[in-house]
């Protein structure tokens, strides 16, 4: 059995995720916001709020047993309204989306499986380097399909350095969460489905988006490499840590 982290696991689709690896008999390590949200939660939990780089640091340090699987699945839908910003200057929903999973993935050891929960709502995305953080211009449906966009292309880009782990995105469908609401024809269960075979299965596809458990292309810049190594390079800048080495 696999040591598993999940990211965003105190409810929805994440809650969900782990439940199912607990059940499979993974030793699953969930993860919480704060400590009030751990406290409602089983076994073994990692706390750090990723909107902030200082907590996300100082909770990668305290996992100090390495995982196999790491699934990042924390997201953050923005309401309506003033850009929003974090303790550290930076647009919120491109770093709790994006820029929390580059960092996670650059600060713990690599693991033999990595997967991204991002959504179809990359295909309105769009990258731009110069601009991750919507400076020029905010609302929050591109603010949430740019950063899922980024957060793919930072998958991808994993997958190109480390080509001996399994690294791969989904979308899990829309499903009735906190986030998505009751009208979304999915459950957890539902939407939990493909990134848990993701985590578990002998597929040995790396580099792929996933949806229902087939491969899927939404957005063709997020398999672009120039775009995916000044994502990265803009990423180690923000945060000040740099991938490893391959």
């Amino acid at each position: 059995m696999s040591r598993i982290l999940v990211t965003g696991s105190s409810d929805g689709i994440g809650a969900k995720i782990a439940e199912i690896l607990d059940a499979q008999g993974h030793e699953v390590v969930r993860h919480a916001r704060d400590p009030a949200k751990a406290a409602r939660l089983p076994g073994e939990v990692a706390v750090g709020d990723l909107a902030s780089l200082a907590s996300t640091r100082a909770m990668a340090a305290r996992l100090e047993t390495p995982f196999d699987v790491v699934v990042h699945n924390a997201g953050w839908l923005p309401p309506e309204g003033p850009r929003p910003l974090t303790e550290d200057g930076l647009e919120r929903t491109f770093q709790v989306n994006a820029l929390s999973a580059y960092l996670l993935t650059a600060l713990l050891p690599l693991p033999s499986r990595l997967v991204y929960v991002s959504s179809d709502s990359i295909t309105r995305g769009r990258i731009d380097v110069d601009d991750l953080q919507h400076e020029a211009a905010w609302t929050a449906d591109s603010a949430y399909a740019d950063s899922k966009l980024a957060m793919t292309a930072i998958a991808f880009a994993v997958a190109r350095r480390y080509p001996a782990a399994r690294v791969n995105a989904v979308h899990p469908g829309w499903v009735r969460t906190k986030m998505s609401g009751d009208i979304a024809p999915l459950d957890v269960a539902e939407g939990a489905d493909t990134p848990v075979w993701l985590s578990t299965s002998d597929t040995p596809a790396t580099g792929q988006f996933y949806h229902s458990r087939e491969v899927v292309r939404l957005n063709e810049q997020a398999y672009d490499p120039e775009v995916q190594d000044a994502l990265v390079e803009r990423c180690a800048a923000l945060t000040g840590v740099a991938l490893s080495p391959a």
